[in-house]
This record gives C-alpha cells, sequence and structure tokens, in this order.
C-alpha cells in the first residue's frame, strides 16, 4: 500500500476577505474530489486571503499508480484554473 500526497500552494489575487478565499476554494474541493476521488483539505495559509495551500491525497497498491493519480489531478487543476495560479506544488510518495 502507497499513499500518495499533492500539495498546491494558490494565489488568490481577487481575494480580499476570507468569505471570498471561501467562495473560491470550496468549489475546487469539491471538484477534485468528485473528479478523482481522493481527499482533500485546505491545510495552511488559513488566515491568508489571498494564498491557499490544499493537500491532496489518494492510496494506491503501488506508488506509480498513486504518483501518476497525483499528476492527473495537478493537470486538471492547471487546464480548469488557470485564474488562480500556483506557486509551488510538491509530489510525495510514502511507500
Amino acid at each position: 500500500m502507497s499513499v500518495g500526497i499533492l500539495t498546491l500552494t494558490l494565489y488568490l489575487p481577487d481575494c480580499h476577505s476570507l468569505k471570498a478565499k471561501r467562495r473560491l476554494v470550496k468549489p475546487i474541493l469539491a471538484r477534485l474530489h468528485k473528479e478523482f476521488n481522493v481527499s482533500v483539505v485546505e491545510y495552511d495559509h488559513l488566515d491568508s486571503w489571498q494564498s491557499c495551500q490544499l493537500l491532496v491525497a489518494c492510496a494506491s497498491n503501488q506508488g506509480v499508480q498513486a504518483e501518476r493519480t497525483l499528476l492527473q489531478v495537478l493537470e486538471f487543476y492547471e487546464s480548469h484554473w488557470p485564474d488562480l495560479p500556483l506557486t509551488d506544488e510538491k509530489i510525495e510518495i510514502i511507500v
């Protein structure tokens, strides 16, 4: 059993309140969960208006499959939310 963890750091240029941030982030969390059956949470930068860090996790029989799934999540994010650019991304596989 392997666990894959993808950390995404987003820049939210048009957010000027935590309510506006929540309005942008919540649909992203739901869509990634629905499309890929992964666990997604807002992990860090909770009090920052224009920054958000998401943690995406998936479990698989093989580390290669977990990595492939997380790369698909990354590509999906970049293609569906180009107006919310990534400032950092990192994939970790725990075997």
